[in-house]
This record gives structure tokens, sequence and C-alpha cells, in this order.
């Protein structure tokens, strides 16, 4: 899975939204085990999502 997360940094045009949901998606798949969790799983399994999209904001804009 984790093969398909493509990097992000230093390319023009910078990475969209979507590529990094994409990336931190697949990140938290492979990090669960689950490529669609259960519906007692959904809630932390899209926060875990959102919370990698924004460190993965955060690092982007911090890089030089």
């Amino acid at each position: 899975m984790c093969r398909n997360i493509k990097t992000l940094f230093n390319f023009e045009p910078p990475a969209t939204e979507l590529e990094i949901r994409d990336a931190s998606l697949q990140f938290v798949r492979k990090l669960s085990g689950f490529s669609v969790p259960s519906k007692a799983n959904e809630a932390a399994f899209e926060r875990a999502v959102e919370d990698v999209a924004t460190a993965a904001r955060v690092l982007m804009r911090s890089l030089v």
C-alpha cells in the first residue's frame, strides 16, 4: 500500500489537497490494516486521515 504514496515536496505545481489527502489515506490504511474500516471504526479512521493530512500540510509548508 505505502508504495503508492508519492513524494509531495519540491514539485511544480505544488501538491494539491487531493494528493495530500490520498497520501494520508494510504498511510492510515497501512497503519490500521484496514482498506475500509468497519462502521465502529469509521469515525476514528476518518479522524486519523484528517490528522495525518494536517500534519502533512504543516510539514510541506515548513520545508525549504
